[in-house]
């Protein structure tokens, strides 16, 4: 599906987005919620059409909900898999099947890329606000302290100079806005090549990924939507290209790795997997997100899903900022949020790449046997199991009132549980009664206290949505996680990250300390 820009279109826009892949049509969609005039620019002539990602996490959807999304994308979702690590000789050492589900959605979810764009582009003619140009070239642009002034060549070859308060490049790993920039991609020295095959009509026994984690020849198998299913082959140095794109030596990998006999490729491609990111994210009114910010190999499916917790983290700001409820220094904790969690996703990445690829049989078989130990002990097959080694959305600094608690105790800067709850006749998740703007959460048998408290400046200022669990809500899928703030006004942010923890007695000086961070971003210039 494709829109040409309207013959009377705008020449200002607070927001233009370049690149409608995943990760700017969902800061488009999130914008869209949020009431803020967007406009996005593709140079494509449309969204893709070939699998390219294949895994959206919980997060993921979460933020999918967030945009109103969430029904239709899992609609055309499988939900719930898991992955199974398999040695050289066919055995089976590691299982990781994760059944909690904290964010209230499935931690691992198979999905089709070119559907899940489809899906986020349709969702934009939901808002008269938003607009899309596809086949628009964006050629060169300048900023000052003010603004952005940008030149984009449109589908006829006629040129049009828009501006704009600010800039997201959302155009992938190559992108041109990034270069313009001169920004430089910085990072791991990893560089490696995997043969990618694509399946249709290639019904798998198994709803789980294999890992065929064999020294000679890594591989996974993941099966996806609708019977279609992946192959990714790792190619060692030695190895050429061209060889391995040979039909016949790609019908011998199918051959040999359990691939129905009646599959149909539909597409073969060798991929070179780096592990870089951007060293700075923001040039004055120039923001930097998903792959244009950092790049990871596939191995933990989390390059797409990183690019949408930009999306989410951004969103909000901006729309603060536009509608002038918080001022521009809010954006400076953009990158200071997403930063670390970002390499960390890579760092992971890479780990999953060792357990994946073994570069020998003696390292494959010390990774094996310490799976194998793990599974003795019910915290280590836990551990494996439920994916506890992926790392946890975790704000380190920003937007944020630290509340004293140790960092591996404190809810503050950590995405806050989503359980189901009973609210009057419905069963719901949380985030449905919390609206699109900050909320607060009280968690108290104290809550008339907490409440009258929260009626005064700044609480009063920045959310009129406060949610009291126990009596609004009950909790029916309870997180042990919140059991140690019982006693406590819990102030949420719109991308659903805990940003203040106050106790009940102390509502008033913990609203003083909101106050001075919501007066940090109008002393910061943007």
């Amino acid at each position: 599906m494709t829109q040409d820009l309207p013959k009377e279109q705008s020449t200002h826009y607070p927001i233009i987005i370049v690149g409608a892949g995943p990760t700017g049509l969902t800061l488009a969609n999130l914008l869209g919620v949020y009431g803020v005039e967007a406009l996005v620019l593709e140079r494509n002539a449309a969204t893709v059409q070939e699998p390219r990602a294949v895994s959206i996490d919980d997060e993921s959807l979460r933020t999918m909900q967030a945009a109103e999304l969430v029904e239709e994308v899992m609609s055309e979702t499988v939900t719930g898999y898991g992955s199974h690590y398999f040695s050289a000789s066919g055995r089976c050492f590691a299982k990781v099947q994760p059944t909690e589900q904290p964010f209230g959605f499935p931690r691992r979810n198979a999905f089709r890329q070119p559907i899940l764009e489809e899906q986020l582009r349709h969702g934009l003619e939901r808002f008269p606000h938003v607009t899309v140009g596809f086949q628009c070239d964006v050629k060169s642009f300048t900023q000052n302290p003010n603004g952005v002034t940008l030149t984009f060549t449109d589908i006829d070859g006629e040129e049009h100079i828009l501006t704009c308060d600010y800039l997201i490049a959302c155009d992938g790993a190559s992108s041109g806005v990034r270069r313009q920039l001169g920004i430089k991609m910085v990072g791991s020295t990893f560089n490696e090549r995997w043969l990618i095959l694509d399946l249709e009509n290639s019904p798998s026994a198994s709803p789980h990924t294999k890992v065929f984690s064999n020294p000679a020849r890594p591989c996974i198998a993941l099966p996806g939507p609708e019977e279609t299913r992946r192959y990714e082959f790792m190619l060692h140095p030695y190895e050429r290209d061209e060889d391995f794109l040979a039909p016949d030596r790609v019908q011998h990998l199918m051959d040999t790795h359990e691939a129905a006999p009646q599959s149909r490729l539909v597409r073969k491609v060798v991929y070179t997997f780096h592990a870089r990111i951007a060293d700075t994210w923001k040039d004055g009114r120039v923001l930097l997100a998903g792959d244009a910010a950092h790049l990871s190999p596939p191995f933990a499916g989390q390059g797409m899903n990183s690019g949408l917790r930009d999306a989410n983290n951004l969103a909000w700001k901006l729309a603060a900022v536009v509608n002038g409820a918080l001022g521009p220094g809010l954006l400076e904790t953009y990158e200071s949020e997403r930063r670390d969690h970002a390499w960390a996703m890579i760092q992971f990445a890479l780990n999953m790449g060792k357990v994946i690829g073994p570069k020998s049989k003696a390292t494959a078989f010390a990774i094996q046997t310490l799976f194998r130990v793990l599974d003795y002990f019910p915290a280590g097959r836990d551990y494996v199991a439920q994916m506890k080694f992926k790392p946890p959305p975790h704000l380190g600094n920003g937007f944020l009132v630290p509340d004293g608690v140790a960092d591996k105790q404190t809810l503050v800067g950590r995405l806050f549980p989503q359980p189901i709850v009973r609210a009057g006749e419905s069963e719901v998740l949380l985030d449905e009664l919390l609206g699109t703007g900050f909320s607060i959460v009280v968690r108290s048998p104290r809550a008339d206290v907490a409440l009258a408290a929260l009626a005064q400046s700044p609480w009063s200022d920045i959310t009129d949505r406060v949610v009291v669990f126990g009596r609004d809500v009950v909790e029916l899928t309870p997180n042990p996680r919140l059991a140690t703030y019982d006693d406590h006004v819990i102030l949420l942010r719109p991308d659903r990250y805990v940003a203040a923890c106050v106790k009940v007695d102390e509502v008033v000086a913990g609203g003083e300390k909101v106050a001075a961070l919501i007066a940090a971003t109008h002393t910061t210039s943007s």
